[in-house]
């Protein structure tokens, strides 16, 4: 009887430090749309919090499940995921000599890009804080009143512009201090280029929340941008070269003979730059066909003729 019990002990602790695989975790496949991702976590976060869920393992099933939706929701961290597995996130897999795919780029001067709370869940140099992800995706009012004890840090939000986004940039800020702020100071702080709405920077007395205002010209996804870009029914049909604005000021791409409304010509590396690591995005140029309202008759003969041909 005595070795059953040790021999399961030992299969037990095997299992337990074998990671199951996050698309497992959240029931989904790897071609799961982001829209799937959102709704089997809504779904099974709340079947497991543990202010509803009075299961033993309730606690370690809700830290998994969010481990899980962490990873998966973001653009960067799925494809690491995808290609390099739970061992890219694992303790030390950013530091130096570590073997994870981010290297020492977690931090940057006196930023780091990730908050951290007793309880979290190492990413490597990033702890995630289960309840905090739950909170951000339900919203303050999701009806769970979780007992723990965390430490509260004064948060404020700052909205700087795309261009900005794209640079990085050194702010001067005055921040609230007492009552009715008469004790509010002045702080200088430094937004890293490639943060986006929602981003979150930690200081030592305090954390920053980033609203990235929308743009006129280019449309942000991530880290790769859509910009419009109108052609004439002419230059659509026959080709030709087209300048474009990037961020980087104008280029010149070809079209091909025949571009259709809404195609998308991908500029590879001419998007946002990445927060956490080298090289940056796309631009994706949306391609528009520009109708003439007015037609001169000579002009409606042409395309008269065009059409018969």
């Amino acid at each position: 009887m005595p070795r059953r019990k040790i021999a399961r002990g030992i299969f037990q602790s095997t299992r337990m430090a074998t990671k199951r695989d996050y698309y497992d975790i959240l029931g989904i496949s790897k071609s799961a749309s982001d829209e799937e991702i959102k709704k089997s976590y809504r779904k099974l976060a709340l079947e497991w919090h543990p202010d509803r869920n009075k299961a033993a393992n309730a606690n370690e099933k809700f830290k998994e499940i969010n481990e899980a939706y962490a990873v998966l929701s973001s653009k960067e961290k799925r494809a690491t995921y995808d290609q390099f597995g739970s061992a890219a996130f694992s303790p030390g897999a950013g530091q130096a000599g570590g073997q994870g795919p981010f290297g020492g780029g977690f931090r940057q001067g006196p930023f780091t890009y990730t908050y951290s709370t007793s309880g979290g869940m190492p990413f490597g140099d990033e702890f995630i804080d289960p309840f905090e992800i739950f909170e951000q995706f339900f919203g303050g009012g999701a009806g769970f009143a979780s007992g723990r004890q965390r430490a509260r840090r004064d948060v404020y939000e700052i909205s700087i512009s795309l261009e900005d986004a794209i640079k990085g940039v050194t702010k001067e800020v005055v921040l609230p201090r007492g009552r009715a702020g008469e004790g509010s100071e002045k702080k200088t702080i430094k937004i890293p280029a490639g943060v986006d709405t929602g981003s979150r920077i930690r200081f030592d007395e305090f954390d920053i929340v980033v609203d990235v205002k929308k743009d006129r010209t280019f449309q942000r996804q991530g880290d790769d941008l859509i910009k419009e870009h109108e052609l004439s029914y002419i230059k659509a049909a026959l080709g030709g070269v087209e300048e474009i604005e990037t961020i980087d000021g104008l280029i010149k791409i070809h079209i091909q003979p025949g571009t259709q409304p809404g195609t998308l010509i991908r500029l590879r590396g001419k998007g946002m730059p990445h927060i956490r690591s080298g090289g940056r995005g796309d631009l994706y140029v949306k391609i528009q066909i520009r109708i003439p309202t007015h037609l001169t008759r000579r002009q409606k003969e042409l395309l008269s003729e065009l059409e018969r041909e």
